[in-house]
């Protein structure tokens, strides 16, 4: 090891706009979805109401201040050395209600300046078109994705900021995690449709919860031809546009040698990962997705003009966010392991994080020559980390030798990675600053390296104090790579 990173590699870290602005009601801001969800645990789910309750904690309502801190933020990852920052664009700060007349002139004036504040310190935004914040009154109106009209106001969105801040930004992530479409979950939610319930829990692949595989798919497809519209605008407002597409990576490993579980492990490759990455990067649906959509009883409703949209709105490259490996098993196991999804069968070669995530870096290794072979396009690391309940001492410190040694092994794996012929672009970890949990809603689940004095219940002086792994990542970025221990 102790080798550096190819020149021109970037470093930095990601976060969203639901888990760290707050001012979820200023300067014109209508509400999102996000916003009608509550806190909650590992062991208790989130719960979204149809109603704000103002006797319940509505944690993107404050989240970490960051409308009112991003300079202040932004100046400490600069001071880490960051060549490259992820943070999303919240829908509803630039169309209240997602079909505005006019945006909003203090919301896209908000983004401008944060944006120039990235360029004054030499960071490179890279902007996440959408992040799950789907305007309340498109949910009420046209019910989320499942609607087609939605489409053309998620474009209209997007031709906006592309236009606004031309020359700013270059890097553009249509969908964030695109792939958990095709897991079944909450499904209301997962589609943007507003739930017929007061309330409902936020349970990730609970096979408890109603699952409805037509509804999930018809509304991957119109987030598809989304994407493809939001591409295809991308280039035509500035060729100089690099527009990528996301997926969660799900390296995932047979249980046993049994045949059974290795095919069993291919057809969740092929579902979980493939699928989407197939038409964002090809332009077009698989073969497979045929007997995938058949063994479902999904039949989706294409527009004419469907086929044209995908093939031409290809993505530029693809990015993926990374924590976890899965055993997958032909067999259902006694007990699935958890986390913020079900994750198969219990890994016996591997520990795992306080909230029930598989430590396994050479999984990335893994996942990322898989999409090399498949896909022969730029591949980004757009999000990884460790999540922990980091400690203040009597002095003011944080010491977190876990997030070093997590965060090290990933990089060593990566510079193992790039050896193998990957063409990787950056390397950005999750929540370099602590914020709210979107799986959980806590603020204890902290993954950055920078803490920020806010509890469970949103109290504290939203101070900001660095960590030992500060420093740490600051001496990995000066060395491009090569400085790790």
């Amino acid at each position: 090891m102790n080798k550096a990173f190819p020149k021109g590699f970037l470093w930095g870290g990601a976060v969203t706009a639901q888990q760290t602005e707050g001012a979820w009601n200023l300067d014109g801001r209508g509400p999102a979805l996000t916003d009608h969800l509550t806190a909650g645990s590992y062991q208790a789910p989130r719960i979204f109401t149809k109603k704000i309750d103002p006797n319940r904690y509505y944690p993107s309502h404050s989240a970490i201040d960051g409308y009112h801190y991003y300079k202040d933020d932004l100046a400490m990852l600069a001071e880490m050395g960051f060549s490259c920052y992820r943070t999303s664009i919240s829908w509803t700060r630039i169309f209240p209600n997602g079909d505005d007349k006019e945006p909003n002139r203090k919301g896209l004036d908000f983004y401008r300046d944060m944006f120039e504040e990235c360029k004054k310190h030499g960071i490179e935004p890279l902007v996440t078109l959408y992040h799950g914040e789907l305007p309340s009154q498109t949910a009420i109106k046209h019910n989320g994705w499942l609607g087609r009209e939605t489409i053309d106001l998620y474009a209209r969105f997007c031709e906006v900021v592309f236009k606004e801040y031309k020359g700013l930004v270059k890097y553009w992530l249509t969908f964030n995690e695109i792939n958990c479409m095709t897991l079944p979950v909450s499904v209301d939610l997962l589609v943007g449709k507003m739930p017929e319930a007061d309330e409902i829990p936020l349970i990730i692949g609970d096979p408890k919860m109603k699952d409805d595989p037509n509804a999930r798919f018809q509304a991957l497809h119109h987030q598809f031809i989304a994407s493809a519209k939001a591409v295809a605008l991308a280039h035509k407002v500035d060729p100089e546009n690099k527009v990528c597409g996301m997926i969660t990576a799900l390296a995932n490993y047979p249980l046993t040698p049994n045949p059974d579980d290795i095919l069993a492990t291919q057809q969740s490759m092929q579902a979980g990962n493939y699928l989407c990455c197939d038409v964002m990067i090809r332009g077009k649906y698989p073969s497979f997705s045929k007997r995938l959509f058949d063994n479902l009883g999904v039949s989706l409703n294409f527009a004419e003009e469907d086929e044209k949209i995908l093939s031409e709105g290809k993505v530029d490259f693809l990015s993926i966010s990374y924590y976890a490996s899965n055993c997958v098993s032909h067999i259902k196991p006694d007990k699935q392991v958890t986390g913020n999804l079900l994750m198969g069968a219990k890994n016996p070669f591997l520990t795992a994080s306080e909230w029930g995530w598989t430590i396994d870096p050479k999984g990335l290794r893994y996942i990322l020559n898989e999409l090399n072979d498949r896909y022969q396009v730029p591949l980004m690391v757009v999000e990884n980390g460790l999540g922990a309940n980091d400690v203040v001492e009597s002095d003011g410190s944080v010491h977190d030798p876990y997030r070093i040694d997590y965060i090290g092994q990933h990089i060593r794996d990566l510079r193992e990675t790039i050896d193998d012929g990957v063409d990787l672009w950056g390397y950005l970890t999750w929540g370099p600053i602590d914020i709210i949990s979107a799986s959980t809603g806590e603020m204890k689940k902290r993954y950055g390296f920078i803490y920020v004095d806010v509890d469970n219940e949103g109290k504290g002086t939203f101070a900001r104090r660095k960590k030992d792994s500060f420093d740490w990542y600051k001496k990995v970025i000066a060395s491009n790579g090569a400085d790790i221990d």
